[in-house]
């Protein structure tokens, strides 16, 4: 990697910080390797990470292993990394006064269904995390696909949001 490429941070945040926030922090973690550090966070942590979430990204083949429920001041104090992207994934979260984050990331709302909301058989709530996987890997897959480097923030943003309104949106982003 030369001096010049620089890597980008990536927070994605959800309330309980179980589910959405963990498979998108896997997704990247994976998929960005080299361009992006990604990290989940949430603003009413659980505490413990959804044991499907765990077995829906070993099934798809990425690691399963180092992710924990947090909250995210963790993120906005003087001693964290600076963000450069944050994605709320569920509408709670994105509705929520988020802290003032140092360095004014670039934000957007990529909300897709709790799969951990889905109640019945083990079969329904592996098919609901399995969507969600989808749906989360397209927008990252979109999202490393953008020059970033090279737009403009006002072309960024746009673009950002756009990603957020992919297939398996729960709501539309506003703005």
């Amino acid at each position: 990697m030369q001096m010049s490429e620089r890597i980008f941070n990536v927070l994605f945040l959800c309330t309980g910080n179980t589910a959405r926030s963990v498979l998108a922090e896997g997704i990247l973690r994976k998929d960005g390797a080299g361009r992006f550090r990604a990290y989940s966070a949430g603003s009413q942590p659980k505490g413990v990470v959804n044991p499907i979430a765990l077995k829906t990204l070993q099934a798809f083949g990425y690691p399963d292993d180092g992710y924990r429920s947090k909250g995210w001041e963790e993120f906005s104090g003087p001693d964290a990394p600076q963000m450069d992207f944050i994605f709320t994934v569920c509408d709670s979260a994105a509705g929520e006064t988020c802290p003032i984050w140092p360095g004014h990331p670039m934000t957007a709302h990529w909300g897709i269904e709790d799969p951990a909301a889905v109640e019945g058989a083990e079969i329904d709530k592996e098919r609901a995390f399995n969507d969600a996987f989808r749906y989360m890997k397209s927008r990252i897959s979109a999202f490393i696909a953008l020059p970033v480097k090279s737009l403009d923030a006002l072309t960024l943003k746009g673009k950002l949001r756009a990603i957020g309104d992919l297939e398996g949106a729960s709501i539309k982003a506003q703005g």
